[in-house]
């Protein structure tokens, strides 16, 4: 399976801070993250997850909880406790453990079982009808900026506590907008990544940096802000799904795809430890699933 990049070349920030806007369609949308972020520095190591909790009992979730991400449980009920525990999670581990990048997912939940409740809402609200993303969601973004943003960022003292114990960093410098399309607008779960059996194909990501300083730090203005990148997603999958390339940057002709350059050993490493703690993983829920029942 391969992945083609589009758009900005986020080489250029990687050793910068950045809060990176993805929308969602399954679970191998991080599988294709991880693969396009190989080549970018040291940024695999440097950056934080925002994911949801389910994901924590999988194999790969005692890794992300030693690693220091965060698992958010979706729902209205538990929005605003989690909110503050993200706030918490942030100034507790993202300066101590030397964190970079922070990757989410606003949309909260994947395309297919958020499309119907988000076109709703939509309707009633006076919002553009979105077919190939939803509306995003603020509040995890909105908790991001004002704790991660070093002060005086967006006009205002916006940066939280864990910026101003931390001197020597600037805080979050970059929002980077990507777009993950799949030809047919049939996306990857991470099952066939791991076991590939699918026929091999291409994942298109497409990036757009913006400087955080021309992020509105207002409520309002920031859901205004976000919603109109999502706008822009759905031009470009519309586009990519008519056409099977991205559409070129203002002022060119012809957009230009990168693709990927891996190692096939760290390929190979990378997938057997994969199948093999799914393996192991499947096998410890069974045990515990007998001597329980």
């Amino acid at each position: 399976y391969i992945v083609v990049e589009w758009g900005d070349d986020v080489k250029a920030v990687s050793e910068d801070e950045a809060m990176v806007l993805v929308n969602h369609q399954a679970t191998g949308d991080v599988c294709t993250l991880m693969m396009c972020l190989q080549d970018k520095g040291t940024v695999v190591r440097q950056m934080m997850w925002l994911m949801d909790h389910i994901f924590k009992y999988t194999n790969f979730g005692i890794v992300s909880l030693i690693h220091g991400d965060f698992f958010i449980r979706q729902g209205r009920a538990h929005r605003d406790q989690q909110l503050v525990l993200l706030k918490d999670h942030l100034e507790k581990y993202y300066r101590s453990r030397s964190r970079k990048w922070i990757v989410l997912f606003p949309e909260g939940g994947f395309l297919r079982k958020r499309r119907e409740t988000s076109q709703a809402f939509a309707k009633k609200n006076n919002l553009p009808f979105l077919k190939h993303v939803t509306l995003p969601r603020l509040g995890a973004t909105q908790v991001i900026l004002k704790t991660l943003v070093a002060p005086q960022e967006n006009g205002t003292p916006s940066g939280g506590d864990a910026v101003r114990k931390e001197s020597k960093s600037k805080g979050l410098q970059w929002v980077i907008d990507t777009t993950i399309a799949y030809p047919k607008a049939e996306p990857i779960d991470i099952q066939t990544w791991i076991l590939g059996y699918r026929q091999p194909t291409v994942t298109h990501v497409h990036y757009r940096i913006f400087p955080v300083k021309d992020v509105p730090a207002e409520p309002e203005a920031l859901t205004n802000w976000l919603y109109q990148r999502f706008i822009e997603k759905e031009d470009l999958l519309t586009h990519f799904y008519e056409t099977g390339a991205f559409p070129p940057p203002q002022g060119q002709t012809k957009a230009i795809s990168r693709e990927m350059t891996l190692s096939n050993l760290w390929l190979v490493a990378i997938q057997s430890f994969a199948f093999l703690s799914g393996g192991m993983w499947y096998c410890l829920f069974q045990y515990l699933y007998h001597c329980l029942f």
